[in-house]
């Protein structure tokens, strides 16, 4: 699959956002090592904490379809998801939370997992490895000295 396409892929995935609270639709699309695609979306709740972001629903489906320790590469879109196609100008990288989360799945891996960012109509594209967007992040390796 091409970058060009996973974004596509991530942008559709925003437009099936439940994003009532924000407006700010965001989407994942994350490629297996072996091509399978999965895509997540974020869903907000009135209890804004209770929320889920598009990268941790996009784990959880790539947890299901083919392991974490597959993950190859993740594309994340967002913006105005109220149209017909996405849009908006900022790239949007993961947050906090969801780097962590996709910090998991590349020590799972052993691989530093591309991350591909694309603003809301896919215009302007960044690429970061999770390495770098997370540099010092809370492992399992971390847990060695666990009893």
């Amino acid at each position: 699959m091409t970058d060009e396409q996973l974004i596509a892929a991530a942008r559709e995935a925003a437009l099936k956002a439940y994003a009532p609270y924000s407006r700010f639709s965001v989407g994942c699309a994350i490629e297996s090592v072996d091509g399978q695609v999965v895509t997540g979306t974020n869903v907000e709740n009135a209890c804004y904490r209770l929320g889920v972001c598009a990268e941790q629903s996009g784990l959880s489906a790539a947890q299901l379809a083919f392991g974490l320790g597959n993950v190859a590469r993740i594309a994340v879109a967002g913006g105005d998801g109220s149209g017909t196609s996405l849009s908006g100008d900022l790239v949007c990288t993961p947050c906090g939370g969801c780097r962590q989360a996709i910090h998991e799945a590349s020590c799972l891996s052993g691989r530093d997992i591309e991350i591909i960012c694309s603003n809301g109509d896919g215009s302007t594209v960044e690429y970061h490895n999770i390495s770098t967007l997370i540099p010092h992040g809370f492992g399992p390796a971390n847990l060695k000295d666990a009893g």
